[in-house]
């Protein structure tokens, strides 16, 4: 552009040109000392350009960026800005500058990434769509997420579960060639104890040791409650490294449990309520309370002579982990609700006049139940006889027809009831099963039980027994409930096809049942299965705690994803690998929601037969 102005010959008023206006500020030369601004979309204000960024995706899924020098050599670099400067070009003013600068000065890479379209590895940097990923990530992603969980074991966990197939053996007697050192050290090496004693420090039970061995301790034990409440201040816990203390007081008697698989109180205390409610299953709250009253220093091992195999097998269930302890639920055989409800009829048609509840039970899961139109059984007294019949095996064991007077506590602490047991075959005649559950009492062993208040009913019991077998007989439904507990529960992959969630837990809390897929092949060891266990009572812990708010909780740490999923229906727990997404847990949290909704008058009892 000249500074004369020529006349113009295509002008016919032969006027000359007017001057050309001043150019305006923001069209003025850019200073050599800062970098100029391409106004073209092809390439970004800092000159980035994919010669500069490599990416490489490792194994677990993640990407890692790695800047390196342009190998183009037709590209310039980009000179460095002056120091006053270096702050600008990423959006950022540097001290001490002024605050009107060029609109160069306020802008950022991300407000050139609207028009400016970063080709494949720079989409993560500059791009606003940040959740956009390539099919190359999702392959990625994919693969990764079928990592199962607990394949990396943390060393302190490994140190305190490398003995937990031990844990369940008994310390030797003192007739033994043991010292009493090594069956001390061998007492203390184990992960969790249950101790009761009266509040006089006389000893009832101990899980482990003779209490010749720890009647020290439980005197110990005695006096540490006895100081607390003299203070009006009674002792509910305390820790000791990582070991946590956790006491009841009921009536006259303690009840302590020590434990370093990482139990919330709540649970621990849970657990202690489940001892106290054996003992009153024995005894019944009268006769406890009468026992003390009269004489506090009471020895009460004579009284409970029998129940240590109950009492052991109960805290052995807690030890193990129990779904039906930790989610307070019963779960069912899974079953047609034609064939349910023909089986109900056949206990309905064939119901002695002094029967109050009846239950068929094939392998620890409920077939069947019957009821007055009032009363129900609460889940904690099933546990009881579930634990009697299929948890210490000592009436099992004995197979045909068993009576045996027994106290429901929360069906009436006050009183016993009379219950005829019959079990209809053994374990080994229907072992065709190829999968073993670790937890006991899962086999196909199918039960019988008639409950009565009247102790002279034994044998129109055992006749409504006779009657119950041969309708069953009749239409083909017994060999059904064979079939179906010895074909065990649906593996993972049956129910959710395609979703990579390895184990849930579903409790539907309308019916207080629950639901589980099988544990086999992932969790069939008994140390996979503890810890999986653990894993579900720190969820249940958290979404259960006095103040807790959350409904749903979604945990990831570097040896497993979890899912806890809490309404006013139903409680859902899911596990999976450490690399599963959020996005792919929920995804397997609603397929196992639809599949209960689908199978829920197959998966639990409705109702069940009223009379």
């Amino acid at each position: 552009m000249g500074e004369d102005a020529s006349p113009s010959s295509g002008v016919n008023h032969g006027e000359e040109r007017p001057p050309p206006l001043p150019p305006r500020p923001s069209q003025q030369t850019i200073p050599k000392d800062r970098p100029a601004m391409m106004s073209r979309p092809t390439t970004a204000s800092t000159a980035l350009s994919s010669m500069n960024i490599q990416t490489l995706s490792f194994p677990d899924g993640s990407r890692g960026t790695f800047s390196t020098a342009a190998e183009n050599p037709t590209v310039e670099e980009t000179p460095t800005p002056p120091r006053g400067r270096a702050l600008s070009v990423m959006g950022l003013r540097s001290f001490g500058t002024a605050r009107k600068q060029d609109p160069e000065d306020s802008m950022s890479v991300m407000s050139f990434a609207p028009t400016v379209r970063p080709a494949g590895d720079l989409d993560s940097l500059v791009d606003e769509d940040m959740t956009k990923k390539s099919p190359a990530w999702l392959l990625l992603r994919s693969q990764s997420a079928a990592v199962l969980p607990f394949e990396s074991i943390r060393a302190k966990e490994n140190v305190n579960l490398a003995a937990f197939e031990q844990e369940f053996d008994d310390i030797p007697d003192e007739s033994e060639d043991w010292s009493d050192g090594d069956r001390l050290r061998l007492w203390k090496s184990k992960l969790k104890h249950y101790m009761i004693l009266s509040s006089a420090g006389k000893p009832i039970y101990s899980r482990y040791g003779d209490l010749g061995l720890i009647n020290s301790s439980m005197g110990v034990v005695q006096t540490i409650i006895s100081f607390y409440e003299g203070a009006k201040n009674p002792l509910l816990g305390f820790t000791a490294g990582d070991t946590r203390f956790v006491i009841t007081t009921q009536g006259p008697l303690y009840f302590v449990a020590v434990s370093r698989l990482g139990e919330s109180d709540s649970q621990l205390r849970g657990q202690l309520d489940a001892l106290y409610m054996q003992i009153l299953s024995t005894l019944t709250l009268p006769a406890l309370t009468n026992i003390f009253a009269n004489r506090p220093s009471t020895d009460l091992r004579r009284p409970l002579q029998g129940t240590d195999i109950l009492l052991s097998s109960l805290a052995d269930s807690f030890t193990r982990g129990s779904p039906s302890v930790l989610l307070g639920a019963l779960e069912c055989l899974r079953l047609r609700k034609s064939h349910r409800h023909s089986i109900n009829n056949a206990f309905l048609k064939t119901r002695a006049e002094s029967l109050l509840y009846g239950l068929i039970v094939a392998g620890g899961r409920l077939v069947s139940v019957i009821r007055p139109r009032r009363h129900s059984l609460h889940p904690s007294d099933l546990q009881l006889i579930f634990n009697m019949l299929f948890e210490s095996g000592s009436i099992k064991s004995a197979g045909g027809e068993n009576w045996i007077p027994l106290c429901l506590p929360a069906f009436n602490n006050r009183g016993y009831l009379y219950m005829y047991v019959s079990f209809l075959d053994s374990p080994a005649e229907h072992s065709t099963s190829t999968t073993t559950e670790p937890q006991a009492g899962a086999d196909e062993t199918i039960a019988i039980i008639l409950i009565s208040p009247d102790k002279e009913s034994f044998f129109s019991l055992q006749k409504m027994r006779n009657d119950v077998v041969t309708e069953l007989n009749k239409k083909g439904h017994l060999d059904l409930i064979k079939t179906t507990a010895a074909q065990g529960r649906p593996s993972v992959t049956e129910i959710t096809p395609g979703a990579h969630i390895s184990h849930f837990l579903y409790k539907s809390k309308a019916n207080v049942q629950f639901c589980m897929p099988s544990l086999q092949p992932t969790f069939g060891t008994l140390v996979s299965h503890r810890r999986l266990m653990s894993l579900y009572s720190q969820l249940h812990a958290a979404v259960h705690a006095k103040h807790a708010q959350s409904k749903v909780l979604h945990c990831v740490n570097e040896e497993a994803t979890s899912l806890a999923w809490i309404t006013p229906i139903f409680e859902l727990y899911c596990v999976s690998g450490p690399n599963t997404s959020r996005a792919i847990m929920t995804q397997g949290a609603n397929k196992i929601m639809q599949w209960t909704r689908r199978e829920e008058e197959r998966l639990f009892i409705i109702g069940g037969g009223v009379f």
